[in-house]
């Protein structure tokens, strides 16, 4: 997706924290990691301009979440084999349009 697939790992942190009643409460966190630059991704993304920078993080950052899951989950549910060519291609179909 970003273009520029490099070999080199990139280590990520994501805290997720839920907003309610002006409190702040964290709801999960974990580690992900692959060699793709998730930021660079949503810089791409954001560039080309028809959608908004928070979408296109929030994009950049769905896609490499659900293919890793999908390629690591293809062979224990029907649900996940299933979707996984589907996901496929449209992760193909949002590189053409965002890389050319």
């Amino acid at each position: 997706m970003d273009c520029k697939c490099n070999k080199e790992k990139h280590s990520y942190h994501f805290n997720v924290s839920e907003v309610k009643d002006g409190k702040i409460r964290e709801v999960m966190d974990f580690n992900f990691g692959g060699h793709h630059d998730i930021a660079l991704m949503a810089q791409t993304i954001a560039a080309k301009g028809d959608i908004s920078e928070k979408h296109a993080k929030e994009l950049a950052v769905a896609i490499r979440l659900l293919h890793h899951v999908l390629k690591k989950c293809a062979d224990d549910s029907a649900i996940f084999s299933d979707f996984y060519p589907v996901f496929e291609e449209f992760k193909k179909a949002v590189k053409e349009h965002y890389c050319g």
